[in-house]
């Protein structure tokens, strides 16, 4: 079996390590592999694709080199293993998780089956499931193309960044003076980790801020249009209070993108946003001697087109139909069979709905619905949908994106250990982990 090697990603708190890592192995016993799942977690860790050599016959080393290259331009935390069915185990997927120590996206093939499961804070166990299980059905039992179609469709739903695999730590028993370096490397790495993180926030903020400053435009053009003059002869108080508060929620909004510094801060300017629309359509009701509107969520296919005025059953592209609140104008649309005007932005994958732009487009819809009970109305719109899958699980209900949120979480790439959490992972679907052994994995017979 060949090694699938990775490049490497920059030599310096890693360089540092390996280093310390040299030195802890002159003065430590060396740590012996008996095969399978050992052999399987280090190969993963150098190129992300292993096959065991009873596999080859199937799943040929060109193929493997493909798949292996294909998850280094995606640059991705995806590992994937070929193992033969007398190898597999129920907890097989989640002890191989265990041994590689990063959070990712991984997946085992075995007898014809594809498994998959993944970290929290690369993708969500259910939707790796679901993915695998569409490639498997799509493909039958081959397996490149099966593992080749689950990996073109999970790398864009996959967050985080690879990593550099080369080198692991192992704990032994060392001299005070190499504790010191090591609390030196691991410093640098975590700091490292923070950088990479808060450029992240800096580049999704950007991201963001050319979206919220179309909304923030569209909304003073709606102001401009209006043609409302508080001195107008036929203008009441009321009217007066309904323009007052609209302006004062542009100006707001406009002042709370110029000091937005991370992105949970755009929560605050779609809020104001939604909150100064409210006022304009009020105040447009007034003076058209109609009634008054009800303080509705905005239009879920595009929170511009203003507060929703009814629910309709709509189904997103490639998803199950759920009851969402739209602007009349969408209503007729979907009413006549025609796709209504979905707020589409910008991304990697050329223009996406916002809900399924990534994570940093959660503050921006949770905005939106935020007095509508966004934390439970939202999730609930976006079932099956990226923004979905984050704001429905125990992270997001836990932590409110203003406090934190998922910028707080472990990312996909991240070192975390074999003391991660198993239910993130998959819980009861991959066993309890931790349970495998020679007679488990039949040793050196992969």
């Amino acid at each position: 079996m060949r090694t699938l090697a990775r490049r490497s990603r920059g030599a310096g708190p890693l360089a540092l390590v390996a280093a310390l890592l040299g030195l802890l192995l002159l003065v430590a016993p060396a740590a012996s592999a008996a095969g399978g799942l050992s052999d399987a977690a280090a190969t993963l860790k150098k190129g992300q694709v292993y096959v065991a050599p009873a596999m080859t016959s199937r799943f040929s080393e060109s193929q493997a080199d493909a798949l292996s290259k294909k998850i280094d331009k995606a640059d991705k935390p995806i590992f994937i293993a070929v193992i033969p069915d007398s190898a597999y185990a129920k907890s097989t997927l989640q002890d191989l998780r265990t041994l590689v120590g990063v959070d990712g996206v991984y997946a085992v093939w075995h007898d014809g089956k594809l498994d998959a499961g993944g970290d929290r804070g690369a993708m969500g166990a259910a939707q790796a499931q679901r993915i695998a299980g569409a490639a498997q059905r799509s493909n039958g039992g081959d397996i490149n193309a099966t593992l080749n179609s689950f990996v073109d469709q999970a790398a864009p739903q996959t967050k985080g960044t690879g990593v550099n695999h080369s080198t692991s730590i192992a704990w032994v028993v060392i001299p005070l003076v190499l504790v010191a370096l090591a609390g030196t490397g691991v410093f640098l790495l975590f700091r490292r980790a923070k950088k990479r993180k808060e450029e992240q926030a800096r580049a999704e903020l950007e991201q963001l801020r050319r979206v919220v400053d179309e909304d923030i435009t569209a909304f003073g053009e709606e102001l401009d249009r209006l043609d409302f003059s508080p001195a107008a002869a036929d203008a009441d108080d009321a009217q007066r209070t309904d323009y007052t508060h609209a302006l004062d929620s542009y100006e707001k909004s406009k002042r709370l993108m110029d000091e937005a510094k991370k992105p949970e801060d755009v929560k605050e300017v779609t809020e104001a946003i939604e909150d100064g629309r409210f006022s304009l359509a009020t105040l447009a009701a007034r003076r058209e001697k109609r009634p008054l509107p009800e303080r509705r969520p905005p239009c879920f296919m595009d929170p511009r087109h203003g507060p929703s005025v009814k629910d309709v059953d709509w189904a997103p592209a490639g998803g199950s139909a759920r009851a969402v609140p739209v602007c009349q104008a969408d209503a007729d649309r979907v009413a006549a069979g025609l796709d209504p005007a979905i707020r589409t932005v910008d991304t990697d994958q050329g223009p996406q709905p916002y809900w399924n732009a990534g994570p940093a487009y959660a503050p921006y819809a949770g905005g939106y619905y935020s007095g509508f009970g966004g934390g439970g109305l939202l999730p609930g719109l976006l079932v099956g949908t990226m923004l979905g899958s984050m704001m429905s699980s125990p992270a997001y209900a836990a932590a409110p994106m203003m406090d934190g949120g998922y910028q707080d979480q472990y990312e996909g790439g991240d070192f975390t250990g074999a003391d991660f959490n198993a239910a993130d992972f998959g819980g009861g679907d991959f066993g309890g982990g931790g349970d495998f052994g020679g007679g488990d994995f039949g040793g050196g017979d992969w």
